[in-house]
Formats: structure tokens, C-alpha cells, sequence
């Protein structure tokens, strides 16, 4: 069923004003939609209209629902990809980088969390094979940059374990714990709800760094000198 209220395409049509060409309109309408209703629940014919095309135009664009779905994968992972690497540039101080790209994760805007909300909920079928030319090609893409964010996190922790700033371990487990634990939260957070990104933000940034073994030396208080009570006094 389509929500009710306008989004971002409809506002353009409506006067708002954008550069954005017809493709674009339709990938960020297909993510409010996916975003907020669910991939499945979704019609194509509601993207479609509320971008003020007809289905059979549509397909100009995507061949179908499922290849628009791979192409927001694609675009949102290499936007992913470009920030993770601006944000981890400075390659003297692999802490306070550590603390940046975590902290980072959270600056999003309402349309990039319903995007991660989409990535998350559809990933697992990145895994099929699809017999379409242009959905697999689509597939594959997406499925490319996912390795690729996965090897420069990698690669970004093996430098701090080099640096001897986090323990050493399998850098390619610990990419999978932290990446893991910030992606859990896509299943269940939504604008607008109790919670805000800075509440979630000071909230997980500290467990990801506690998963990667970074923080202050732990100092151990020295031991106290046990006190033995006094014999109490003869009347």
C-alpha cells in the first residue's frame, strides 16, 4: 500500500525544485518506499506513479523492482566506500581515526537511514544468481563493492594492529564483529521513533571500540593496607 504522505519525487514535481534526472527520482522514491513499507510489500507500479510515470516507462530505467534494489546497493556501498576512506586518510593516528569513522557512521540524514534500513532488511539476496544480463551485472556490481568495504576495513584494522594501538587477531573477524554490531541497529531503528542517532551514536560507538580493544590503559588501583580493629579496651 503507498504511504499517503509526498516524497521526496512527488515534492520535486511539486516545486521544489531539484537537478536530479528521472533515474535518480525513482532510486530515491524506490528507497523511501523500500525503506518504510519493506521491499516485498512494495509495488513497482506505486514507484512508478509516484514519480509520475507509467509502469511500462518504468522499465526504461530498471528492467525490474529487483534491479533497481541491486542498483541502490551499488550506489550506496560506493558512497560508503568514499566516505570510509575520507575519514580514515590521516594514517599517523589510527585511535583518533578509529574514534572518527565510528562517529561518523551515525552523521546521516532521515533518507540515508531508510536506506541502510534497505540494505540490511534485502542483503541476502546479493547471494542469488540471477539469469537477467542487466539484474546480475547489477548484482555482481554491489556484491564487488561489499568486498571492497570489507577489505578496507580490514586492511584499515590491520594497520592499527600494526601500529600496536588495538590487539592483534584476524582482522577480517574483527571487520565482520564491528560491522556486524553497527548493522544490527538497521533492523529495528526508524526516524522519528524514541531514540535519536546521537542517543544510538553514544551509545554503540562505545561498544565498537570496546570490540576492537581500544580505549585508555586500565589502571590498576594499588592495594590497600587492611586495617585491624583495635581490641576493644578493658573497662
Amino acid at each position: 500500500m503507498a504511504r499517503k504522505s509526498q516524497t521526496p519525487a512527488r515534492e520535486r514535481r511539486d516545486g521544489s525544485g531539484s537537478s536530479l534526472s528521472r533515474r535518480q527520482e525513482i532510486v530515491t522514491t524506490a528507497i523511501e518506499h523500500f525503506g518504510r513499507q519493506g521491499y516485498e510489500y512494495t509495488k513497482w507500479a506505486d514507484v512508478a506513479a509516484d514519480v509520475g510515470l507509467g509502469s511500462t516507462a518504468l522499465y526504461h530505467y530498471f528492467e525490474s523492482k529487483l534491479h533497481c534494489l541491486y542498483e541502490i546497493h551499488a550506489e550506496a556501498l560506493m558512497a560508503e566506500l568514499e566516505r570510509f576512506e575520507q575519514l580514515t586518510a590521516d594514517r599517523d593516528d589510527f585511535g583518533a581515526a578509529l574514534v572518527r569513522v565510528l562517529g561518523g557512521l551515525f552523521d546521516l540524514d532521515e533518507h540515508e537511514v531508510l536506506r541502510n534500513r534497505v540494505l540490511v532488511a534485502e542483503g541476502g539476496l546479493l547471494a542469488v544468481h540471477r539469469t537477467s544480463p542487466r539484474e546480475e551485472e547489477a548484482r555482481r556490481l554491489a556484491r564487488s563493492r561489499m568486498h571492497e568495504i570489507e577489505f578496507a576495513w580490514a586492511a584499515f584494522l590491520t594497520r592499527g594492529m600494526e601500529q600496536g594501538v588495538i590487539p592483534e587477531t584476524d582482522p577480517r573477524l574483527l571487520t565482520q564483529a564491528l560491522l556486524g554490531l553497527y548493522n544490527s541497529i538497521w533492523h529495528w531503528y526508524r526516524p522519528g521513533g524514541a531514540l535519536s542517532l546521537d542517543d544510538i551514536r553514544d551509545f554503540f560507538v562505545g561498544r565498537c571500540l570496546a570490540v576492537a580493544g581500544y580505549g585508555e590503559p586500565i589502571v590498576v588501583p594499588a592495594k590497600r593496607t587492611r586495617r585491624s580493629r583495635s581490641a576493644p579496651k578493658a573497662a
